[in-house]
């Protein structure tokens, strides 16, 4: 099989550095899934070399026309350029803290390069509104998308929670009347916080949902922990304490 042309969508998950002048972007497509495309003279120090790389920042959002070959781990790309040109996510530390934690996250959980539209338009649209959200809606989207995202990747949390259970069970992914029998839990105002997220459907929404910075925080912290439970060799988030300081 060769390599065939093919325009698709793309969202920048992270960049490394190869050689002196070129790139090694993995990129979350819109028809193959995540991809990592070598890109050559993007880093020269010519005058339009020099522009190129900005492209390639973890969050943008691409046209792109890719070579694409199955047999290939690392393919190229012959042409790109923005599919949405943002006003505040690569310019404003609060709106770029969440977009790097979205991408680590997403990264983190996508290994396979299956095609996955849905969860790539949910992505898509979690920066869009990302973009254009200020105050308590964007202090609130990383735990949102958080909380969201596992709905595709077959570990969602079941919203069934009710006076009597309230205690959401993290390894479970479900509420019970139970305290569990190990610390991987949430109680009192963090269960039913999180039940208040499960029930969000659009960013918008967020305006509600009024938490001190310390709430936030410990929030972020609990959702770490519940990818740790249900993703293999998870790890630790590098662009958490640099969001949970941002945050206000």
């Amino acid at each position: 099989m060769g390599d065939k042309l093919h325009k698709t969508k793309g969202i920048v998950l992270r960049t490394v550095k190869y050689g002196e002048t070129s790139l090694v972007v993995t990129v979350f497509t819109e028809l193959f899934g995540v991809q990592s495309y070598l890109v050559s003279g993007v880093r020269s120090t010519s005058a339009r070399g020099g522009t190129k790389a900005v492209y390639f920042q973890p969050a943008a959002i691409l046209d792109l026309v890719v070579y694409h070959n199955e047999l290939k781990q690392l393919n190229r790309i012959k042409e790109y350029g923005w599919s949405h040109i943002y006003r505040h996510v690569f310019s404003e530390v609060p709106a770029n803290a969440v977009a790097l934690y979205m991408m680590e996250l997403l990264s983190k959980c996508l290994r396979q390069p299956e095609t996955n539209t849905d969860l790539f338009h949910f992505t898509e649209d979690c920066l869009l509104h990302l973009d254009k959200s200020k105050g308590t809606v964007l202090a609130n989207l990383s735990l949102f998308f958080s909380l969201h995202l596992p709905y595709h990747f077959g570990f969602r949390m079941t919203d069934n929670y009710t006076k009597d259970r309230c205690y959401l069970d993290l390894q479970e992914g479900s509420f019970s009347e139970i305290q569990p029998g190990h610390p991987y839990f949430l109680e009192e105002k963090q269960a039913l916080v999180a039940s208040r997220l499960l029930k969000v459907m659009q960013p918008e929404e967020l305006a509600d949902l009024a938490l001190n910075h310390d709430f936030r925080r410990l929030l972020l912290q609990q959702m770490e922990i519940y990818y740790a439970l249900h993703v293999p060799d998870f790890g630790t988030l590098r662009t958490l304490p640099v969001l949970r300081e941002v945050l206000r």
